[in-house]
């Protein structure tokens, strides 16, 4: 626990703190992976730069959704990209500086976001699934982790092959 966060809410601490963790550990992680383990899949496991390109993105989806909004066609072709290295493919610096500046704009948000915002419905999707402006967050938050803890796992698998 880092204790409070400037201009964060407190109901909204955590969802803070875990962007902040996972912000530090892709931080952290750049300068330990080799550029030629970016792209691979162990095993048929999802790519490190997979993980990196999703995180940030699937956090500007659940943000936008936990705004009100509809996602762009931007975002749309994003999720669509998602597995794709690129040609030439995408350097894990570069995905990691697009990915922590969506973390740091999503935390720039939670610092607008009032207590009475937070039970909000908010529709997800083309279906419209039913949410709250506090799911979409927390969900966001526990999402940028668990994908911070796969591409960490996929790197310690590719440094002992």
């Amino acid at each position: 626990m880092r204790g409070p966060i400037e201009g964060i809410p407190p109901l909204l601490m955590p969802v803070a703190h875990a962007l902040i963790q996972a912000r530090d550990e892709l931080e952290r992680m750049t300068s330990q992976i080799p550029p030629e383990h970016v792209w691979l899949r162990p095993g048929g496991a999802a790519s490190i730069g997979f993980h990196v390109k999703h995180l940030g993105a699937a956090l500007d989806r659940l943000f936008t959704y936990a705004r009100g909004e509809r996602l762009s066609e931007v975002q749309k072709e994003a999720f669509r990209a998602e597995e794709e290295p690129g040609d030439p493919p995408a350097a894990l610096a570069d995905l990691v500086n697009a990915t922590t500046a969506r973390i740091d704009r999503a935390l720039d948000q939670l610092r607008r976001i009032s207590d009475d915002q937070l039970l909000e419905h908010r529709g997800v999707g083309r279906a419209q699934l039913p949410s709250n402006v506090l799911g979409l967050l927390f969900h966001a938050a526990e999402h940028s982790t668990r994908h911070t803890g796969q591409l960490i796992t996929t790197a310690k698998i590719l440094a002992n092959r």
